[in-house]
Formats: structure tokens, C-alpha cells, sequence
């Protein structure tokens, strides 16, 4: 099943070169699964609008995007995902600051 979605996926995306954004947003209360399409559209869409989806072999694209997704979607149904990015956020102030003295 997974093979056939991702294959699905990867046609859809190389018939167009339109912006899929539209088919990432989801509700909040969305089961998991559909969170994980969407963040799967979401996540191969960037990549075709960088120019990088079909760099790698099908299967080591799939496996790069289900592995960012599902750490992406655990991180929010631990509820930490927001703690994480205002750290990131954090840090990555400081060292902007750090580096403009």
C-alpha cells in the first residue's frame, strides 16, 4: 500500500509542476494517517519546487520523506513540537547576534 501511494505521489507530481501545497492542510484533529499524506504531499512538493525530488533513486526519496514526517509527527504527538522550534528559534538568534559583533 505504501508503494502504491508513493508511486501515486510521484506520478502526480512529475504530470504537473504546480504548487500541491493546497492538498498539505489538514485539521488539527485529522487522524494520523491523513496528517502523514499530508505531510508527505507537503514534504515532496518542496522538494519538486527545489528541483531536488528526483535527484536520489524513488525509494531513497520515499524513505528520506517518510523519516522526516514521522519524527516531524511525533514530535507534535508528544506535544513538544513548538518548545522545539521557540529553541531552535533561540539559538539560531543567538548566533545570528554572536556572529554580527
Amino acid at each position: 500500500m505504501k508503494r502504491t501511494f508513493i508511486c501515486a505521489l510521484a506520478t502526480i507530481l512529475a504530470g504537473c509542476s504546480a504548487d500541491l501545497s493546497q492538498y498539505a492542510q489538514v485539521d488539527a484533529n485529522a487522524s494520523y494517517k491523513t496528517k502523514l499524506k499530508a505531510c508527505l504531499v507537503s514534504e515532496a512538493n518542496t522538494k519538486l519546487q527545489n528541483g531536488t525530488l528526483f535527484n536520489g533513486s524513488i525509494v531513497a526519496t520515499a524513505k528520506e520523506l517518510a523519516g522526516s514526517c514521522i519524527k516531524n509527527l511525533a514530535l507534535q504527538s508528544a506535544g513538544i513540537e513548538t518548545e522545539t522550534q521557540t529553541m531552535a528559534q533561540n539559538i539560531i538568534q543567538n548566533l545570528k547576534n554572536m556572529t554580527n559583533k
